[in-house]
């Protein structure tokens, strides 16, 4: 991933368009690519290409819309480097921030959303005022705002469209904020939590998904570090993916 800068969206469900993946792992810039595109920073598949704007919107065919719920309600996790809560976004709140990060280059290679504050306030608003199968969260570290998530239903996503998916899947896709918060391990850790909390707050899933690019081989290796498996290689609008796997594991 590069520096942690995130995972990038890859087409996704939710809201008509959106990136996925990490964008701020520095790598994780991904590492959901964390930088959500980026964690391994991954493009929406349903990107026109490198640079390109235009983006699939669609939805897997045949499968009623659900959405992913209550993550406002979904409280703290404990990780290895502090307490973490996802917020839901709110635009009137987080867009200056949030612009700011894309704007980031190490962000904006992935995400593909620099400029004007306009440019992500309608990358957001595709995902609230949809019909929340994508939900943008600000990730909140000891209180203060450090990542960007989208947590999203996979199997509702045009990433369906490109790989076998479940009933339930559940994408991600993250960027870590500051250049300083990169490169430290981060993205790792608050992957495992993330999924973790995934997991245990929606007993229908049965795996998490990530899609980061090839080119960014630190944002797939903080996926592994995070029990995640590479389960295949998938060709993406603007991007070659591997996508990986974290399998819920059943007690007996």
């Amino acid at each position: 991933m590069p520096p942690e800068t995130g995972d990038t969206p890859t087409g996704r469900p939710a809201a008509p368009a959106r990136p996925t993946g990490l964008t701020g792992l520095t790598g994780v810039t991904g590492v959901p690519g964390v930088t959500a595109r980026g964690a391994g920073a991954t493009r929406d598949p349903g990107r026109a290409g490198a640079g390109g704007r235009a983006r699939d919107t669609g939805t897997a065919p045949g499968r009623a819309v659900a959405p992913v719920p209550g993550i406002a309600r979904w409280g703290p996790v404990p990780t290895p480097v502090g307490v973490l809560r996802l917020e839901p976004v709110r635009t009137g709140r987080d867009l200056p921030l949030l612009a700011r990060w894309m704007n980031d280059p190490a962000v904006a290679a992935f995400w593909e959303l620099a400029g004007a504050p306009e440019v992500t306030g309608a990358h957001l608003r595709n995902q609230l005022d949809g019909d929340g199968r994508s939900v943008p969260c600000l990730g909140v570290l000891d209180g203060a705002p450090m990542s960007y998530w989208e947590v999203y239903r996979a199997d509702l996503d045009p990433l369906a469209r490109y790989c076998p998916v479940r009933p339930y899947d559940i994408g991600l896709h993250l960027l870590i904020g500051a250049a300083a918060d990169r490169g430290r391990g981060l993205g790792t850790a608050l992957i495992g939590a993330v999924t973790a909390l995934v997991l245990d707050r929606l007993p229908d899933c049965t795996r998490v998904l990530a899609e980061p690019d090839l080119r960014n081989p630190a944002s797939v290796a903080a996926f592994r570090a995070a029990g995640f498996r590479a389960d295949t290689e998938v060709d993406l609008p603007g991007k070659r993916a591997a996508l990986m796997v974290r399998d819920r594991v059943r007690r007996l």
